[in-house]
C-alpha cells in the first residue's frame, strides 16, 4: 500500500510557522517605527498577505491527520492572495486600503479559528483554549484597525502592529497544536485492483 506523502503537510505547517514569525516581526516593526513610509508598509503587508494566502491554499490540500487547521483555507486563501495583490499594486488611499484589507483578513481568519478551536476541543485537543483566546484578541484588534477610532496615523500603525502580532501568535498556536503529521499516513481513498479469475 502506498502511503500519503507528508511533503505538502510539512510545507503547510512550516509555512504557517514562518508566516507567524513574519507577522510578529512586522507587527513589532510597526509598533517601534510607526512613521515608516506608508508605501513601503503597503508593499510589506501586501506581500505578507499574498504569501499567507498561498500557505493556506497548500494547507487545504495537505490533508494532515486531524484535518482541523486547514479545512476552510482554500477559498479564504484565494481571497487573501487577491487582497494582497490589490494592496501591492493599488497606491491610491493606501493607508485606508491597508487597514481595511488587513483588518478584514485578520478578522475573518480569527472567526474561522474560533470555530476550529471549538472543533479541536471536541476532538480532544487540550490546548484548544490557546487558539481561542488569541482569536478573541485578534478580533478586537482587527475591529480597531477597521473602524479606526483614533485619528493619528502613528496610533493606527501601532494598532495595526498589535493586530499583526496577535495574528502571528494565533497562526503559530494553530500550527503547533492542531496540525498532526504522521510518516505512514494512509490516503483517504484506498484503491484496490480487482482481477477476474475465470
Amino acid at each position: 500500500m502506498k502511503f500519503q506523502s507528508t511533503v505538502p503537510m510539512h510545507i503547510a505547517k512550516n509555512g504557517y510557522i514562518a508566516i507567524s514569525a513574519f507577522f510578529f516581526a512586522i507587527g513589532m516593526f510597526f509598533i517601534i517605527n510607526p512613521t515608516a513610509h506608508i508605501f513601503i508598509i503597503g508593499k510589506i503587508i501586501g506581500i505578507a498577505m499574498l504569501v499567507f494566502g498561498g500557505v493556506k491554499i497548500v494547507g487545504f490540500f495537505s490533508k494532515d491527520l486531524y484535518r482541523l487547521a486547514f479545512q476552510y483555507d482554500l477559498q479564504f486563501g484565494i481571497l487573501i492572495a487577491v487582497l494582497g495583490l490589490i494592496v501591492i499594486f493599488k497606491q491610491k488611499d493606501i493607508l485606508n486600503l491597508i487597514c481595511i484589507a488587513s483588518g478584514i483578513t485578520f478578522l475573518a481568519d480569527s472567526l474561522f479559528k474560533i470555530k476550529i478551536a471549538f472543533e479541536s476541543k471536541r476532538f480532544g485537543i487540550s490546548q484548544w483554549w490557546l487558539s481561542f483566546s488569541m482569536a478573541i484578541a485578534t478580533i478586537i484588534s482587527s475591529l480597531l484597525v477597521i473602524l479606526r477610532p483614533m485619528d493619528s496615523v502613528i496610533s493606527i500603525m501601532r494598532f495595526l502592529g498589535v493586530t499583526c502580532i496577535t495574528e502571528g501568535i494565533l497562526s503559530f498556536c494553530v500550527a503547533i497544536t492542531m496540525v498532526r503529521i504522521v510518516k505512514n499516513q494512509k490516503p483517504d481513498v484506498i484503491k484496490e485492483d480487482f482481477y477476474d479469475v475465470n
